[in-house]
């Protein structure tokens, strides 16, 4: 008798934010990422675990903070006592397997066969010839498409880790970006320009020259620049969708659609031209929120966006494991989101926290942002103006920083106290604000 547990088919890009789909207002043409969104509960309020890629990637896999697996900065092992997505679902009896980016030790792309943290990696035939996204994606998701077709005797995990449209950093790099007239668009946000009163430490990521060195590359950047960047990310996440698409196409193919739970999401998202910030490393929205899609046909309801409850990277690992009645390891820090993408009226987590370690040359550098319900609070470790305080409410381009008003440091002081019973909770030592 086949077992009655779903498969689950996890979907992840990189570098793609929460508003960077056609479905979410973005100028670009997404059919297989807005169908998804259109068949399930897409989350409006979500966010990663760090803007940095091995950071979330860390949290994506294990349900834990960075810093619980000391996994602050790119390229950094997980814990040799850290259990994975994959050792729990294979000690479920799941066939479980990886392919894609992986960036969680030295190895960035695994392309020789290996079996580890608890994945069958399905590896390429051949190393592609670079490690763009635009070489690796076509290889990562014919090989999703490939597992897709085999016979499978028991319910699979299939993590498809996607590297676009993580690309745009090497438009930047490599000088590639067009600029684009008013008349030829995109138009420009509206928080375009940056805070001439931004903290020190947001001010000197900015001047950073030996690691993610983007933002020295665009100080001389005229409107026409930005409007090319935005309309070169565009074009990116599109390619990105396509493979979206294969992929969706190859599940639907082998009949496995209805049996399956597919979660689509990113590891972090990009600065997208908001306070003049291009790629990672920083904790404004765009940085550091990222789509986040539920699927599973007469199971989850569809075209539902929820806008209500708070959702992190760390809580996607626990949704899974209850679908499908896996055991969650006690060290996990998230929390299952099943009981309100049944429910919508549900309450949620009052709160979702994410680190930021922009600096390995300087690992003391730290910052910690809380998301509440209505405010958002961040504190950085070293600098002037150590605070930021928004009332996304009202001013959702963050162009208001409230630190320093006191009509509201009643909230002030409970943000900062909700982070300090976090770090305790969690063992963060970052130094905090009493």
């Amino acid at each position: 008798m086949r077992d009655k547990r779903p498969n689950i088919l996890f979907i992840f890009t990189d570098q793609q934010s929460l508003r960077a789909m056609g479905a979410c207002g973005m100028p670009a043409h997404t059919p297989n990422m807005d169908a998804l969104a259109a068949s399930g509960v897409r989350f409006e309020r979500s966010y990663c675990t760090s803007p940095v890629c091995s950071p979330a990637r860390a949290s994506l896999m294990t349900g834990r903070m960075p810093h619980e697996m000391g996994a602050r900065f790119n390229g950094c092992a997980l814990s040799p006592d850290c259990r994975t997505i994959g050792h729990m679902f294979r000690d479920a009896g799941y066939e479980t397997a990886y392919t894609g980016k992986w960036h969680l030790d030295h190895c960035v792309y695994y392309w020789a066969p290996v079996d580890r943290q608890g994945f069958e990696f399905l590896t390429f035939p051949e190393p592609p010839k670079s490690w763009l996204g635009r070489a690796t994606d076509g290889p990562t998701a014919d090989q999703a498409i490939a597992f897709l077709k085999k016979p499978h005797e028991d319910p699979f995990l299939l993590v498809v880790s996607l590297h676009n449209p993580h690309d745009i950093c090497y438009s930047i790099i490599e000088g590639t970006i067009q600029p684009r007239t008013a008349v030829e668009g995109p138009v420009l946000p509206s928080n375009l320009a940056r805070d001439p009163n931004e903290p020190e430490f947001i001010t000197e990521c900015r001047n950073r020259r030996r690691y993610a060195a983007e933002m020295t590359l665009i100080t001389d950047w005229s409107d026409d620049h930005w409007r090319g960047y935005l309309h070169a990310y565009s074009r990116i996440v599109e390619e990105t969708d396509v493979q979206v698409g294969r992929i969706m196409d190859a599940l639907r193919n082998a009949g496995l659609e209805e049996d399956t739970l597919v979660v689509f999401t990113s590891d972090h998202g990009e600065g997208m031209a908001s306070h003049n910030w291009v790629v990672k490393q920083m904790l404004y929205e765009n940085p550091v929120s990222v789509p986040l899609i539920f699927r599973r046909p007469g199971v989850i309801d569809a075209g539902r966006v929820d806008q209500t409850h708070l959702a992190s990277g760390v809580d996607i690992l626990p949704t899974l494991c209850d679908f499908a009645g896996v055991p969650v390891d006690p060290r996990v820090t998230g929390v299952s989101l099943r009981p309100v993408i049944g429910q919508s009226a549900l309450p949620g987590q009052p709160y979702v926290v994410a680190e930021l370690d922009p600096d390995p040359g300087e690992p003391a550098k730290t910052g910690r942002m809380v998301r509440t319900d209505r405010f958002k609070y961040v504190v950085f470790s070293h600098g002037s103006r150590r605070e930021m305080f928004f009332d996304l409410e009202s001013d959702p381009g963050e162009m208001h920083n409230l630190a320093a008003n006191p009509e509201f440091e009643d909230e002030i002081q409970r943000h900062r106290r909700l982070l300090n019973e976090w770090q305790q909770a969690t063992q963060d030592t970052m130094l905090g604000v009493g």
